[in-house]
This record gives structure tokens, C-alpha cells and sequence, in this order.
């Protein structure tokens, strides 16, 4: 049933919207900044493991933007379950339980994983600044702006390091 004009256009039900993926998206970031030690750790390839780094340096950040956007918003964070992240993350942490040996296939998978991560948070983050703009939240739209900015800068590193890795010249965007 597809929502009426009233519903698109009413303040607390783009609240409740705006509420919703930040929730999803403060606890995804959580997550993740809580499992990027064991991950960077896990990386076999140097490059990786700074690229992880760099990550986790972004995310502390994108969790700071995120709790300064709730001040402003005035709300609490609520526990919303992130599924999407975690279930990623488990799949990522499942090849060294599975005893995968090949080095390659689990920095490989790293990258792809945190591709996939990135491309979810790109994503999200765009839901929010369109949000955020309809509710007229100009400050919180530019820390939306500076944390979508990072996850496709993100994005773009790790698709450099995954050409550094197999030995390509070849940039694929």
C-alpha cells in the first residue's frame, strides 16, 4: 500500500524514518569499530591491515559525527539491531573458523566485505542527509555530508588495494 501524500510530508513521520537509520547506522558503526581490531589482525597483506586501520580511524570519527547528530536531534540512541553489518561480519570472521588456509581468499574477502560495508554506509548515509534535509537539519546535513564523503573515499581505497594486491594497473571505479 503505498504511503499517502500526508505521510511523506509529515514532520514526525520523518522523524520516526530519520530515528530509525541512524539507530541502524550508529549501531552498525559500533559494531564495527568494536570488531576492526580482530579484523585488521586477521589481514595477511600489509597494505590491508593500514587500509583497516584507516578505516577504523574513520569510523571512530563517523561515531563521533553520529553522537553529535543525536545531541542536536535531541534523541537517545535506541539498541536497534543492525542485521545487514553484523551478518557481514560473521560471514568475514567465519573463513579462519572454516580453517581457509589461502591468505589470498581471506584478504580477498576482506576487501570485499569491506566494499560491501561501505557501499551499505554510502547508502545509509544518503537516506539520512535526504531525511535530514526535509526536516530542515542543516548542521546535522553537513556531518551526513563529511561521513558519506569518507565512506566513498573508503570505497575507493579499498578498491586501490585490492588492485595493489593481485598486481593490477588496470583501475576498475
Amino acid at each position: 500500500m503505498k504511503p499517502s501524500a500526508s505521510q511523506l510530508t509529515d514532520p514526525a513521520i520523518l522523524q520516526q524514518l530519520f530515528n530509525h537509520n541512524l539507530n541502524r547506522m550508529y549501531f552498525g558503526k559500533r559494531y564495527l569499530n568494536d570488531n576492526m581490531p580482530h579484523l585488521i589482525e586477521t589481514a595477511s597483506f600489509r597494505t590491508l591491515q593500514l587500509a583497516l586501520g584507516e578505516l577504523q580511524g574513520d569510523v571512530k570519527k563517523q561515531l563521533g559525527r553520529l553522537e553529535e547528530i543525536y545531541r542536536l536531534a535531541g534523541i537517545t540512541p535506541s539498541s536497534d539491531e543492525c542485521i545487514p553489518i553484523k551478518s557481514i561480519f560473521k560471514e568475514t570472521f567465519a573463513l579462519e573458523k572454516k580453517g581457509i588456509g589461502l591468505e589470498l581468499l581471506g584478504d580477498i574477502d576482506m576487501i570485499l566485505y569491506m566494499q560491501l560495508i561501505e557501499h551499505i554506509n554510502i547508502t545509509a548515509f544518503r537516506m539520512l542527509l535526504i531525511l535530514s534535509k526535509a526536516l530542515n537539519f542543516t548542521e546535522i546535513s553537513q556531518l551526513l555530508i563529511e561521513s558519506f564523503d569518507e565512506s566513498v573515499d573508503d570505497d575507493h581505497l579499498f578498491t586501490m588495494i585490492a588492485n595493489e594486491y593481485l598486481g593490477r594497473n588496470d583501475q576498475v571505479s
